[in-house]
């Protein structure tokens, strides 16, 4: 059984032998379309994506049209899963169409049928030889190309036509003997645009007209993989653009007059580290003939080119060293390590019994904020190839990374505040100070400004989110709205960090013979120099690091490791807590006898 897909054409015949105009002959004669023939016996969710009923008459430059139906047909078997068989049926009866001029709305549905199906190829066949997969996407460019040369028609002066779907945007642009522009508009899609001299290409026709068709594919890629791009050097591929195709339809002389410019929007991060290539797709690989970079920075690249085809740009990057998969595992065990002691410090603070004196909000709500970033930070990593193309997701995840991070330091600065009272005044916050310090309060101060800086940020720059690893863009300096705060409050942490030092030595050393027996000099110490790496003071490494392995794990470790110290400090290190601890385990002993 088939599913047939009918779209109605014209045929356009010339009103006298003298007309200019050459008939346009189909492979069967025209006929009337019976009013049965336009209604298909499928159920209703495979008429929604296989098939399309489209009758319509488009009138030419001629006065007699006739209309006729291209008949493509799926078999029933291909709705439900896609073969390679069942595409290479539907190219096979697209390249059969011999119409040479198509209705826009013809052309569009039946490229849409085409990525559709080849889209539902690549989700069933999961390890398809690079071969077959360099062979469909010949086989979806010719197939391309072939369509989109049917709107080309006949023309005086000049005509364009446009058409934007979910996984190609296409233009046309055709000049006649008439023309009065002195160069055409530059051609332009979401992601790419082309600059043609169609013009000095139609002087050098007999007819004195020219047609350019200019395609950009979002999703050939997965056909046309970068890593078709063979170099010498062993290095990682990426795609940086869409691929694009650019052809002259319908014209003798196809010559060009000067070479053809391509500007490519980056649709992914660019690392400055890389190189870029302007290549162009031969059959099976992609190589550079012909093209060159003319300029490029952080989101554009211009490439020029002295012949047509299909293009795209790839970056390639260096692969990473075997030091950067250690490095990589080392992130992993001490993220992991650093949850597990967030998790401990967070139970701690709910479950034991705190004197009324000792305010932990916020040491709660740091363990909070980076426990979540930290966990929704380690799961986008290795989850990335599934979350990167849902580029609405990524984008989100990494406008809540950038909420989370904000208000975490947010608290490391309150923390600095409320120890260094704390300290000056040698005692716990008095009742007063509570009053003005109260839980609501600093809940309000710590995540209010981490909220008021991300919307801020989404409103000037809404695509500054979502970068290749879903984290903040660092193009037109975004990365500052995060880096700014930061900044700002690493570098009152220090100084609010040096003044409880030199308050807090100075107090050690005026205590009388019995508070020092109260209280070991050696774990006062260690307390402090912990606070440390509590109020996030190390993330200054990050500024220093430039490559430097050493200072890239010493960075690493400690700020993954900030749950770690506020377990040690507030919890094991606290003797009230200390005391509960092996209660607890006492009881739990007691148990395990009974």
């Amino acid at each position: 059984m088939v599913l047939p897909l009918e779209f109605t054409a014209p045929i356009i015949s010339p009103s006298s032998p003298d007309s200019p105009t050459s008939p346009l002959v189909l492979s069967s004669p025209p006929v009337p379309v019976p009013p049965e023939r336009l209604s298909v016996a499928a159920p209703p969710e495979l008429s929604r994506a296989f098939v399309t009923n489209i009758s319509s008459t488009v009138t030419t430059v001629t006065p007699k049209t006739n209309t006729a139906v291209i008949n493509i047909t799926l078999q029933e078997e291909c709705t439900s899963q896609t073969s390679g068989g069942c595409f290479q049926n539907l190219l096979e009866q697209i390249e059969n169409i011999t119409a040479q001029v198509l209705p826009l709305n013809t052309v569009t549905n039946i490229l849409t049928v085409a990525f559709n199906t080849s889209e539902k190829i690549l989700e069933s066949l999961s390890s398809t030889k690079p071969s077959e997969l360099a062979s469909y996407g010949n086989r979806m460019l010719k197939t391309s190309e072939k369509l989109i040369s049917t709107l080309v028609k006949p023309t005086v002066t000049s005509d364009n036509v446009s058409f934007t779907l979910a996984t190609v945007e296409g233009q046309v642009f055709m000049v006649g003997p008439n023309v009065t522009l002195n160069k055409i508009p530059q051609l332009d899609t979401t992601n790419s645009s082309v600059d043609i001299d169609l013009i000095g290409i139609a002087k050098n026709n007999n007819e004195r007209s020219a047609a350019v068709a200019f395609m950009s594919y979002s999703t050939m890629e997965n056909l046309l993989k970068p890593d078709f791009f063979n170099t010498s050097n062993d290095t990682v591929k990426t795609m940086m653009s869409t691929v694009i195709s650019a052809t002259l339809p319908k014209t003798n002389n196809t010559k060009l007059t000067k070479p053809v410019n391509f500007t490519f929007r980056h649709i992914r991060e660019f690392d400055p580290t890389s190189s870029l290539s302007c290549v162009y797709w031969n059959i099976s690989e992609w190589i550079v003939d012909g093209c060159s970079v003319l300029k490029t920075n952080s989101s554009y690249t211009v490439c020029s080119c002295v012949h047509l085809s299909t293009f795209a740009l790839i970056m390639q990057t260096s692969r990473p060293p075997e030091s950067s998969q250690l490095l990589e595992l080392l992130n992993l065990v001490c993220v992991i390590v650093g949850l597990v002691f967030f998790s401990l410090a967070l139970l701690t603070f709910a479950l034991c019994q705190w004197s009324s004196r000792v305010n932990n909000v916020a040491r709660i709500n740091i363990c909070i904020s980076l426990l979540l970033a930290h966990l929704l930070f380690l799961l986008t990593q290795q989850f990335l190839n599934i979350i990167r193309p849902q580029q609405v997701l990524c984008a989100v995840i990494s406008g809540l990374l950038h909420f989370l991070f904000l208000s975490g330091f947010v608290w490391m600065f309150i923390e600095a505040v409320m120890l260094f009272i704390c300290v000056k005044n040698l005692s716990q916050i008095s009742s007063k100070k509570r009053e003005v310090l109260s839980s609501g309060f600093l809940c309000v101060i710590g995540y209010l400004i981490a909220l008021v800086v991300v919307c801020v940020s989404v409103g000037l720059v809404p695509e500054g989110y979502g970068s290749e690893r879903c984290w903040i863009k660092i193009d037109k300096g975004f990365i500052w709205s995060f880096l700014g705060p930061v900044c700002v409050i690493l570098a009152s942490n220090t100084l609010l960090f040096i003044k409880i030092f030199i308050s807090l030595n100075s107090t050690l050393k005026s205590l009388n013979a019995e508070v020092s027996q109260m209280k070991q000099t050696k774990i006062m110490v260690f307390k402090t120099l912990a606070q440390f790496v509590v109020l996030g003071c190390p993330w200054i490494l990050g500024f220093f690091t430039n490559g430097r392995k050493e200072l890239e794990i010493l960075f690493l470790i400690l700020n993954s490791q900030q749950g770690t110290f506020i377990f040690l400090i507030y919890c094991v290190l606290n003797n009230e807590v200390w005391q509960q601890y092996k209660k607890f385990f006492r009881c739990l002993c007691c148990i395990k006898q009974h």
